[in-house]
């Protein structure tokens, strides 16, 4: 997404039909929500903010930073759930972070992705779908 075609994507995706995915360029899963109010403003439909923050927690579950590292590498950064609006803004949980520990031989990147220690409140929706994660799943750190 690069404009205000934002607002047709948060539209199609809050009618009803799971599994839709887009990309945005943010720094962290808290600057692509804000990118994305701005560029759904773009549309020009004068829709409030509180609209627009709706829309968006209603239509997203995950949102998932890649970031490219030091080392040219690309990795996944954080995992975070969208939990909904409060106090007018829409609301982040962290379920994964990366934990850079050092750089290692050839300047490699070296790091361990970390389980926040919180489960994501869409655990129930993957279950129905025949998805069936461990608890331990959002415990375990994985050195990368």
């Amino acid at each position: 997404m690069r404009g205000g075609e934002a607002i047709d994507m948060l539209q199609a995706m809050n009618t009803g039909h799971d599994g839709s995915l887009t990309t945005i360029h943010a720094n962290n899963p808290r600057d692509a929500v804000a990118r994305l109010e701005t560029m759904s403003m773009m549309a020009e439909f004068n829709l409030p903010d509180k609209a627009i923050r709706q829309q968006i927690a209603a239509a997203i579950s995950v949102i998932v930073q890649i970031a490219r590292l030091s080392d040219g590498s690309r990795r996944i950064t954080q995992v975070s759930e969208v939990t909904g609006v409060s106090d007018g803004m829409v609301t982040l949980q962290d379920i994964f972070v990366f934990e850079r520990l050092g750089i290692g031989p050839n300047n490699h990147v070296l790091g361990r992705f970390r389980a926040t220690g919180v489960r994501p409140t869409f655990g129930e929706r993957l279950k129905v779908s025949g998805i069936q994660l461990s608890p331990e799943v959002f415990e375990h750190v994985c050195e990368v």
